[in-house]
C-alpha cells in the first residue's frame, strides 16, 4: 500500500540570499516554518514535522544558513539577523506561499521574532520556544555580556564571540562536546543547584570543563547524537557560532525598531528549568506590552532548554492547539 503524502519527509534546497537553504517538509496545508537554534539543525524538529502534518499543516524545517546542508557564507557579518530574516522570507516565496506561521527555538526563536517584527505581511503569527521576545534596544550586547561573568569566569556568549576560540575547543571532539552541551541544559542531566554553572567558563578554561560527562539525556539517543555530530564534523562550527558574533551589528541594524511590539498572534512555550526563562523572566512579564497578540504563554515544569525534544508530545499538543485558533 502506498504511503500517504503527509507521511513522507521531503528534502529539498531552495534559492535564498544565503545561496541555498536546505529544508525538510512534511504534510500539506497552511505553511508552518520551523527554525532551529544552536547547535542543532532541521533534525531538532523531527518530532514536530509528523505531528503538524497529521494536523493538516505543511510543516517545513530549515537548516539555518551556516548549518547542515545550507550554504555557509565566509564573511562573519553574513550571519546578521537581517540576513537570516530575508532567508526566511525567501523560503516562503520559494515554496509558492503568500505567508506562513513561523516557529523558532533558541536562536531560532529570536530569528522567528525578528521575522515577524520586520515582515508582518509574510509572517502572520509567531511561536517562540525557550527564548522569550525582548524588543530591540537596551545597552550594547557585548557590554552587557562582558560584565556577567566577573573576574573568575566568562559568560558563554562572550566566549563564543571571539573567532576561532570556541571552534578550537569543540572541533577536537565534536561528538563529545555536543553530548556534554546537550546534557548540561537538559532537565534530567543538568548540573545540580550549587554546582558550577555550565553557561560559564573559568578564566583560561574551557566550557566543556563544566559539562556533565558520560550520560546522555533521555531525549537523545546515540543515533540522534550521530546525526548532529555528523553534520558539524562535516561543516565545522564557524557558521553556527557566527550568529553570536553579530549581536552588536544586530543591535545597530534593529535600532529603528527599538521597543516595538510584535502584534501578530503569538505563542510562548518555555522550560521552567531553562536559564533562558529564568534569566529573562522580566521579558516574559512584559509580554502584555511586547506581545499584545499573545494567545498563551506556557512554562513546562521539570523541562530544560531543548523543549521540543525533551517534551515533544506536550509541545505538539500546545502548538497544534494554538494553530487551530489562527485564521487563514
Amino acid at each position: 500500500m502506498q504511503s500517504e503524502p503527509s507521511t513522507v519527509l521531503r528534502h529539498r534546497t531552495v534559492e535564498a540570499p544565503a545561496g541555498r537553504l536546505h529544508l525538510v517538509e512534511q504534510g500539506a496545508g497552511p505553511l508552518v516554518l520551523l527554525v532551529h537554534g544552536f547547535p542543532e539543525s532541521w533534525y531538532s524538529w523531527r518530532r514536530q514535522l509528523p505531528a503538524l502534518a497529521a494536523a493538516g499543516y505543511r510543516a517545513v524545517a530549515i537548516d539555518v544558513r551556516g548549518y547542515g546542508r545550507s550554504s555557509k557564507p565566509a564573511a562573519t557579518d553574513a550571519y546578521r539577523m537581517l540576513d537570516l530574516v530575508e532567508d526566511n522570507v525567501a523560503v516562503v516565496r520559494a515554496l509558492g506561499e503568500e505567508n506562513a506561521v513561523v516557529v523558532g527555538h533558541d536562536w531560532g526563536s529570536s530569528i522567528a521574532a525578528a521575522s515577524a517584527l520586520l515582515h508582518p505581511e509574510v509572517f502572520r503569527a509567531v511561536g517562540l520556544l525557550s527564548v522569550p521576545y525582548a524588543p530591540p534596544g537596551g545597552p550594547r550586547p557585548t557590554d552587557v555580556f562582558g560584565q556577567i561573568g566577573g573576574p573568575e569566569q566568562e559568560f558563554y556568549v562572550s566566549y563564543f564571540q571571539e573567532p576561532g576560540r570556541a571552534e578550537a575547543e569543540i572541533e577536537l571532539d565534536v561528538r563529545g562536546w555536543l553530548a556534554g552541551f546537550y546534557a548540561a541544559l537538559s532537565a534530567d542531566t543538568m548540573p545540580a543547584q550549587g554546582e558550577p554553572d555550565p553557561h560559564f567558563a573559568a578564566r583560561g578554561g574551557r566550557l566543556r570543563d563544566r559539562f556533565p560527562a558520560g550520560t546522555l539525556p533521555a531525549w537523545l539517543t546515540e543515533d540522534d547524537l550521530d546525526v548532529y555530530a555528523g553534520e558539524f564534523e562535516r561543516t565545522g562550527l564557524t557558521g553556527a557560532l557566527n550568529r553570536y558574533r553579530n549581536m552588536d551589528r544586530d543591535w545597530e541594524d534593529l535600532a529603528p525598531h527599538r521597543g516595538v511590539p510584535i502584534k501578530q498572534p503569538s505563542l510562548f512555550i518555555g522550560g521552567a528549568l531553562d536559564a533562558s526563562t529564568t534569566w529573562m523572566s522580566d521579558a516574559i512579564a512584559a509580554f502584555p506590552t511586547t506581545l499584545p497578540g499573545l494567545t498563551a504563554s506556557h512554562l513546562l515544569d521539570g523541562c530544560g532548554h531543548w523543549i521540543q525534544q525533551e517534551r515533544p508530545e506536550e509541545v505538539n499538543r500546545l502548538l497544534t492547539g494554538w494553530l487551530t485558533t489562527l485564521t487563514d
